[in-house]
């Protein structure tokens, strides 16, 4: 049984380590300064590897400086910090202790173990060798004293912390090839509880002996994660805006603190939300139980939050805000020389009944207002006038597809696709085997040509050969697209039907909703509208709003 130590009474300031009311006398040579340092916060206070902790760092040393006669002026300890990762340079500790060796205030660095010190092979070396040339004794309670009097003790000296870097780089490895196969798996690994869920225990138990936790959905949380993605899909809220919108309405953190957009952003941007676990560039398989955004919702958001962004202003159809009274802002053009269109507001227009001047916002052209550039186009184009064509328009597209029965596209776009694609890959198959026969005759034909039978020579065949080569390949890969494109008919159907709720949806919503709402409708149909003079409007639609309604009307 371990005898405890007279010296674990000793009183150390907390800021500097050093020793609290130094003996007067010291024997020369004696004064020790203890360093303990532990790479995670983790092994601050407990871990099952007694070796590692700070705790069990500072009763060996202790103990060992006790039993040698020692005298321990100054503990010094680094918490989280890596051995492997983080050069001596970057290490205030390791910079101090090299400090208080030159000043000549200690005689003996102690270290639990040597790689205490560092792990690092090209580096950890020299901080040794550069304290044992400045007269410090470098020991550890485990490994006893380094030394470099010879050839033979610098060599060692490498290779203890050659060592000691490779067994930190393979820990690496292993930790992360452990994560990335966790993560697959569908198990969290660990780190802060993103908001939304609680951790729930799970009844694992990892190496160390403890037990391992699970991520659950908190519901009072996964309630405003909700909202979040609501306002910024439907109301097309950027971060700053919905954190506005919590902290009006008394919604908190989990730290009972106002939200902030920074915070927002994230959580919007956190694949998570759709139940999938991310560690790196490693994604586990949808997990339902900790799904709390659907897909659809969280892909618009991502392409919202996406298009407006600096990267894409030149090409953005989605409207960089949603405040304001104006159904354009964002994606409406100059037709005449194609600057982006801002809003302006004046109060001097046609004034009231009681005297107050009526606002008048405007469209104005930058290029025109600003003199950047030519524009032949006109300066500004009154806002009501403009969004009321853009209104029509819209309407009358939500008249068109509730025009029309649902189920009726559906069957005719599923019957008329499977046929047509069918058709089409039974075409190129019997494209593709005539081909095919044509090119073994060739071939048949090269040794008819060796042997003297043809009347083709063996450099006529190789051409022929290569070209019929080339044409079979360019045959079988569209072969293979057209039968893809056959067996993925069934999500093309899906994604109609999809597109059809969605145009129903909005139909039903549109005259009723708010402004901000309306945008976001707007900017799901609309890729951009260009104005010219006079009001005349050309709208291009988005991609998929093309094709939609392309295919009611081909099924109509």
């Amino acid at each position: 049984m371990r005898k405890t130590s007279t010296v674990l009474s000793y009183n150390f300031d907390k800021e500097t380590g050093w020793l609290k009311d130094l003996p007067i006398y010291i024997e020369p040579g004696t004064r020790a300064l203890c360093l303990y340092r532990v790479s995670t916060a983790k092994q601050l206070y407990h871990d099952s590897n007694e070796e590692a902790d700070i705790p069990m760092q500072r009763l060996r040393c202790r103990e060992y400086a006790e039993s040698r006669g020692w005298t321990i002026v100054c503990e010094l300890q680094e918490e989280g910090i890596s051995g492997h990762k983080v050069r001596a340079e970057n290490r205030d500790k390791i910079q101090m202790i090299k400090d208080y060796a030159q000043k000549g205030k200690f005689d003996i660095l102690l270290v639990f173990m040597f790689d205490r010190i560092g792990r690092i092979a090209d580096e950890t070396p020299f901080v040794v060798e550069w304290l044992i040339n400045h007269g410090i004794h470098v020991w550890s309670t485990e490994e006893g004293e380094q030394r470099i009097d010879s050839h033979t003790d610098r060599l060692l000296n490498y290779i203890r912390f050659w060592q000691a870097d490779g067994e930190s780089q393979k820990t690496s490895i292993r930790t992360a090839n452990s994560i990335r196969i966790l993560t697959e798996q569908g198990c969290y690994t660990g780190g802060t509880c993103p908001y939304g869920y609680a951790l729930i225990k799970s009844g694992r138990m990892n190496k160390r002996k403890q037990e391992v936790h699970d991520l659950d959905i908190c519901e009072d949380e996964a309630a405003v994660i909700r909202l979040m993605f609501h306002l910024a899909y439907v109301y097309g809220y950027g971060a700053q805006r919905i954190a506005n919108h919590l902290n009006s309405h008394g919604y908190k953190n989990r730290v009972g603190e106002s939200w902030h957009p920074s915070t927002i952003q994230s959580i919007l941007r956190n694949i998570l939300y759709t139940g999938i676990l991310k560690s790196g560039d490693t994604f586990s398989p949808v997990q339902e139980r900790l799904r709390i955004v659907d897909d659809k919702t969280f892909n618009e958001v991502q392409e919202m939050l996406t298009t407006r962004s600096r990267k894409y202003q030149e090409t953005r159809s989605a409207p960089l805000n949603t405040r304001g009274n104006s159904l354009l802002a964002g994606n409406i053009f100059c037709g005449h020389c194609g600057a982006r269109l801002c809003i302006t507001t004046c109060g001097q227009g046609r004034p009231r009944l009681d005297g107050t001047d009526i606002k008048r916002t405007r469209y104005c052209c930058q290029t025109k207002t600003r003199k950047h550039g030519n524009c032949d186009g006109q300066t500004g184009y009154t806002v009501h006038k403009v969004d009321e064509i853009i209104d029509t328009i819209i309407h009358d597209i939500f008249a068109k597809v509730c025009s029309i029965d649902r189920e009726e596209v559906l069957r005719s776009r599923n019957k008329s696709d499977l046929l047509a694609k069918k058709n089409h890959v039974k075409e190129l198959r019997q494209e593709y085997f005539k081909a095919e026969n044509a090119l073994e005759k060739l071939r048949e034909e090269i040794a008819k040509s060796l042997m003297g039978d043809s009347i083709f020579t063996p450099e006529m065949l190789k051409s022929a050969i290569l070209s019929q080569e080339q044409k079979c390949k360019a045959l079988y890969q569209s072969l293979c697209e057209t039968e893809g494109d056959l067996n993925n008919s069934e999500n093309n159907i899906l994604v109609l039907a999809e597109k059809f709720d969605d145009f129903l949806q909005w139909a039903d919503l549109y005259d009723n909703a708010d402004i901000a709402a309306k945008k976001m409708i707007i900017s799901h149909i609309i890729d951009r509208v260009d104005v010219f003079r006079g009001y005349e409007i050309k709208v291009t639609m988005n991609i998929s709003t093309e094709q939609f309604l392309n295919s009611i009307e081909i099924c109509t």
